[in-house]
């Protein structure tokens, strides 16, 4: 199974969008299934339902923050090569949504107020939402950038199997 349908399969299990796309890409970043649920547990909805950054592209930051991310924050060349990174994964996943704000992506008018209380995950909640296919994309276009510009890093991964 890639890690895309693995991605769509735990949003359909009830994941949050972030939670659904950084888990499959736990391991190699070091994380245990719990650490992975729980980092993730406040980005879905859009950041805690409010909306705003989708929680599938909030998911591939945290992945690349794990996976290449500085953490020496006085390395200013390294934080800018970071910050770019970040920025050329957000642009890859807006030119195939147009947009990485979760209320466009969900066709809700601007001024809504979402309560912080999550919807029940019914056939028709899956019906109205492109969420499934969000965390599939966001996985994909993680998946595609370590495998082409880093494909030592997973293969090292795998072979800690």
């Amino acid at each position: 199974m890639s890690k895309a349908d693995e991605a769509r399969e735990l949003f359909v299990e009830g994941a949050n969008c972030a939670q659904a796309v950084l888990l499959p890409f736990a391991r190699e970043c070091g994380l245990d299934r719990e650490t992975a649920l729980r980092l993730a547990a406040g980005f879905g909805g859009g950041m805690g339902r409010l909306r705003e950054v989708c929680g599938a592209l909030t998911g591939i930051f945290m992945v690349a923050g794990l996976l290449y991310g500085c953490s020496d924050f006085t390395d200013k060349d390294s934080k800018d090569a970071h910050y770019a990174l970040i920025q050329d994964l957000a642009r890859q996943f807006k030119a195939s949504t147009g947009t990485i704000i979760c209320r466009e992506l969900l066709d809700l008018p601007e001024n809504q107020v979402d309560v912080p209380v999550s919807e029940a995950r019914t056939a028709e909640y899956y019906q109205k939402r492109p969420c499934a296919d969000l965390v599939a994309l966001g996985t994909r276009i993680m998946e595609e950038y370590i495998a082409i510009r880093h494909p030592g890093r997973r293969n090292a991964v795998d072979a800690d199997v």
